[in-house]
């Protein structure tokens, strides 16, 4: 009860009146023909004077009463009858005359009428067609269309056909109805009802077929017609073509598949043929520098599985073979260090010029460079020796037409070469002998130089593989020290050096590429006593110490004069020389002395004087011939005693060098040199320069004694770096299994060299036998430590 007695209002209902519940079949049957009517004008075109809202709401009636299956099914029948009576016969009677025309405008206007009576029948697509899982009524229009005129009989097959003739007329260059083919597809497509099985069937497996067997009878004639280079513009070009014609009037994802096909027929199934073709495949480009082609061919077969790969292994067997060939002319003395090594950056610089321009960088190419040049530079034992040459003669005093800055230009190049040797270790003893050379003997073209390729060594190899090269740049500059104090205590002490001026490099032992055991040479008398002069001031000062004379590092400027032709009496006066000798100190020290001597004898002529800059073998040989007119090679060996190998070098230099350098004449005028030859001063000499550099005869590398010591010295320190790896491991891992210990020094050691399983094998058993490791009993192929 409401307060206040006051009565509560109504409430006012809005009411809808309902549909009739059920009505007449004859009603039904009318409401139907009249939307049947409808659909027939539809059909005809004759849709102007139709009311699209009464339609609607008659088919919305019939679908309300429950009348959607009548309908549903009079819309199919009506639908089938026109596309069989009027639609297909139309078709039908044009296949011989513009038949896809005739179909596309058939489609056309069914697509359209479709459109229409869907619209129509709006309500029955949102209830009667959800509720009974039917299909709505455009796609209803498009199976029948699919089923009753596409698919009929001859039509599908003629459609078929005349596509693909259509597509085979325009790749014989052919003008062709690019739209009616673009319709036709567009109508397979939407025929498939989202999904492209209509499409397939009918034209996209029957058009890649036949592409694939018109592309595979083409390729035959491009191949047995071009050369390489025009197959590959021809194959881009038709690959081109088929992806544009694929996006003009094909199904976008038909370009993938065509040219699928064309990369099948025309690259994959002849690429080995492509690439090994006789004066225009891989080869002949890269011979003659063809960098565009092979860019074309880079990125043609990039598209294909193992494209590049075919072309990566003949460009490697070619790398390979220009790579033999190189260190065979080098073994069959064709070429020297120098050379051999430039011929190998100018290689390298070619391919890495395809590599760049040609081959875009491709990780592969510059993996297989790198494997190649690691394959044939290690092929010759020698490389590490003439890769030092090489960074040697680059970085001496006076190479002409060059600045530091394209020094090191090379010396950067030269880095590369050497990341591919295999034995760094062998490269390091030969660097020490040449770095010490140019210290040694001032030809170093700048400290500066030498030291940036200290670095650059550093970098790649660590601080322990240039320690000793720095410290060689160390000893110099103590040197200079201890020389300058030397020369204060000759002035102070008022000593007689005889007219020698001694300079004196006093070099640590393990640094330097000195002799263990003392050079034979017997020394000048003033040079020697020179010397004496200075080891006992250096002694005095550094108690305990032995200095020990290297002559094989030293050298000397001799005054000379010269009179003119000989006569019997007659001869050459060297006058005040200057030698230069070197001394090696066995606690660790070295020392370079600069001695001058001089001698007159009895000459006539014009006198004509010269400086002559020798080593100091060099020297011991010419201060003979101030005593002797005439000596032969077995009295100068008696007397001088220096080692065979280096007499031979330094006659070899005096009388069989340069013509403006040949300050002794041999006798007999032969190559070689034997006991009874003999040789006389060259009295005729004359050279345009005061000061004259006697040239030692320039090795192309060592004589094979030598090189076979220095593998000797090199196959010792790697005993010792082997086992020294082998305990570090064992030290820190305990117990380890053979192949595994194997495995892990062999990784350790590879940045200086790659020993060998059999070397480390034995080092183990060294090391078994001295008890730093011992096998385990229950299996001898486990070490353990022992402590």
């Amino acid at each position: 009860m409401m307060k206040g007695g006051a009565l509560p209002k109504k409430e006012s209902k809005m009411r809808i009146r309902a549909f009739p519940t059920t009505v007449d079949e004859k009603y039904v049957e009318n409401i139907w023909a009249l939307l049947k009517n409808a659909i027939q004008e539809i059909q005809k075109k004759n849709n102007s004077g139709l009311s699209f809202e009464e339609l609607y709401r008659n088919a919305y009636t019939m679908v309300l009463h429950k009348y959607g299956e009548r309908l549903y099914t009079g819309l199919k029948e009506v639908v089938t009858q026109h596309l069989e009576n009027k639609v297909r016969e139309d078709v039908l009677n044009s296949l011989h005359n513009n038949f896809l025309q005739t179909l596309n405008q058939a489609w056309h206007d069914h697509s359209t009428s479709m459109t229409m009576i869907r619209d129509i029948l709006m309500y029955m697509d949102r209830v009667y067609v959800q509720q009974n899982d039917v299909d709505n009524v455009y796609n209803l229009g498009l199976i029948i269309f699919r089923d009753q005129v596409v698919r009929y009989g001859c039509v599908r097959d003629h459609l078929r056909v005349t596509l693909l003739e259509m597509v085979a007329r325009e790749r014989r260059g052919e003008v062709v109805d690019r739209m009616a083919i673009k319709n036709a597809c567009e109508m397979l497509m939407r025929l498939g009802i989202n999904n492209r099985l209509v499409y397939e069937e009918d034209f996209e497996r029957p058009f890649l077929a036949q592409s694939g067997d018109f592309y595979k009878m083409e390729s035959q004639i491009f191949l047995a017609e071009n050369s390489a280079s025009v197959y590959i513009k021809k194959v881009e070009a038709r690959i081109s073509e088929e992806s544009e014609r694929a996006k003009h009037y094909l199904d976008k994802s038909t370009e993938s598949r065509i040219v699928e096909v064309v990369e099948q027929e025309l690259i994959k199934v002849h690429m080995r043929t492509i690439v090994e073709m006789e004066n225009s495949g891989v080869v002949h480009m890269l011979k003659n520098q063809k960098t565009d082609d092979l860019g074309c061919m880079y990125k043609l077969f990039s598209r294909v599985t193992d494209g590049l790969r075919t072309i990566c292994d003949c460009a490697s067997q070619f790398l390979r073979e220009q790579g033999r060939s190189m260190v065979q002319e080098e073994q069959e003395s064709t070429t020297n260090a120098v050379h051999f090594v430039q011929n190998l950056l100018d290689l390298k610089e070619r391919f890495d010029h395809f590599l760049f321009y040609s081959f875009n960088n491709d990780k592969l190419f510059k993996q297989m460079i790198v494997s190649d040049f690691e394959y044939f530079l290690n092929l010759n034992s020698k490389s590490p020796e003439y890769l030092s040459l090489f960074i040697d003669d680059k970085l001496k005093k006076g190479v002409k037409g060059m600045t530091e800055q394209e020094i090191e230009g090379i010396l950067d190049k030269t880095m590369v070469l050497f990341r591919f040797l295999q034995e760094k270790d062998v490269f390091e003893r030969y660097y020490k002998q040449h770095l010490a050379k140019r210290l040694l003997l001032n030809k170093s073209v700048s400290d500066d130089s030498e030291k940036n390729m200290i670095s650059k060594l550093k970098t790649e190899c660590g601080c322990q593989f240039t320690s000793k090269l720095e410290g060689m740049f160390k000893d110099i500059t103590v040197s200079n020290t201890i020389m300058d104090e030397f020369k204060d205590h000759v002035l102070a002490s008022g000593t007689n050096l005889r007219g020698v001026d001694l300079s004196v490099r006093v070099l640590t032992t393990g640094f330097w590429p000195t002799q263990s055991a003392t050079p034979k040479c017997s020394m000048p008398p003033a040079a020697r006593d020179a010397f004496d002069t200075f080891r006992r001031f250096y002694l005095a000062k550094h108690s305990g110490r032995q200095l020990t004379l290297q002559p094989q590092l030293g050298n000397a400027d001799l005054n000379a004069v010269f009179h003119g032709p000989r006569r019997e009496d007659g001869g050459v006066g060297l006058d005040a020389p200057t030698s230069t000798s070197s001394i090696n100190n066995t606690n660790g020290s070295s020392t370079s002395a600069n001695c001058s001597l001089s001698q007159r004898s009895s000459c006539t002529g014009n006198p004509r004087k010269h400086i002559i800059q020798v080593s100091t073998y060099q020297m011991c040989v010419l201060m003979l011939f101030n005593n002797r007119d005439r000596l032969t090679y077995e009295e100068i060996q008696n007397e001088t005693d220096i080692p065979e190998r280096d007499l031979v070098r330094a006659l070899q230099s005096l009388a069989m060098g340069k013509a403006a350098q040949r300050i002794l004449l041999k006798h007999p005028r032969s190559k070689e040199i034997e006991p009874s030859h003999w040789f006389t001063v060259n009295d005729s000499f004359t050279s345009k320069l005061h000061r004259v550099k006697i040239q030692t005869v320039a090795a192309k590398g060592e004589s094979e004694p030598e090189r076979k010591e220095t593998r000797n010295k090199v196959d010792e320190d790697r005993k010792h770096e082997i086992e020294a790896a082998i305990v570090r491991i064992m030290k820190a891992r305990k117990r380890m299994a053979h192949n595994i210990l194997v495995t892990e020094v062999t990784q350790q050691l590879r940045a200086r060299f790659l020993p060998s399983p059999m070397i480390i094998k034995k080092r183990i058993e060294g090391l078994i036998e001295r008890e730093y490791l011992a096998r385990t009993p229950e299996d001898r192929k486990v070490y353990t430590y022992v402590a």
